[in-house]
């Protein structure tokens, strides 16, 4: 909440299960929200357990220990990261249009998801934020992996997770309803969230 009614403060979600969590963060803190887009790299036969992660502004990630303990070579991880960089491509279409996407230079960001395992996805949107120079990137989820968070906490300026459960087992473990989000409500939260950023706040 120190962060609420902050000028320079913006809310980066990732799509698509980070974007009903971020919503709910903007319209507490009354400040903008928006997308960056990042894809999970997932094993085949296990796409939940991420090998790595790309993000805008060719951002890639790769998770060695899975790689090493599943024997994947390189040139399947690459195989894979061509597909979802399409994918990349096509969400950025459907949810910013071709709006550019917001200027981040100076700014703090607070990037939501709605749960951290292995942290690929989540340390490609910083990796990407970095390259745009903000003055400070807060990480904000409601559940992560306590190893997880001990590893990017020395990569970002805060690091926010409401629990951090020992024997965690996945981010849907903790949801009462995980069922996936769709694009349809990525583009009907964000274009609420709008909304919300033009009606004034009351003193």
């Amino acid at each position: 909440m120190k962060y609420a009614d902050c000028a320079d403060v913006i809310v980066l979600a990732l799509p698509r299960g980070g974007v009903p969590v971020a919503y709910e963060v903007a319209e507490k803190l009354h400040v903008p929200l928006d997308v960056l887009v990042v894809r999970k790299i997932g094993v085949r036969g296990h796409e939940e357990l991420a090998m790595g992660a790309i993000a805008s502004g060719g951002v890639q990630v790769i998770h060695p220990e899975v790689m090493r303990g599943m024997d994947i070579p390189r040139s399947v991880f690459d195989e894979e990261a061509a597909v979802q960089l399409k994918e990349l491509h096509r969400r950025e279409l459907a949810y910013r249009g071709r709006m550019a996407a917001p200027e981040v230079g100076d700014k703090i960001v607070i990037l939501v998801d709605d749960g951290i395992a292995t942290g690929s996805t989540i340390r490609a949107a910083v990796m990407a934020l970095r390259q745009q120079h903000p003055r400070r990137i807060v990480i904000a989820v409601p559940v992560a992996a306590p190893d997880t968070c001990a590893e990017l906490e020395p990569m970002v300026d805060e690091l926010v997770a409401l629990s951090r459960p020992e024997g965690f087992l996945g981010v849907g473990r903790w949801y009462e309803d995980f069922s996936q989000t769709q694009d349809e409500e990525v583009a009907h939260l964000l274009s609420s969230a709008a909304r919300l950023e033009q009606t004034p706040v009351p003193p």
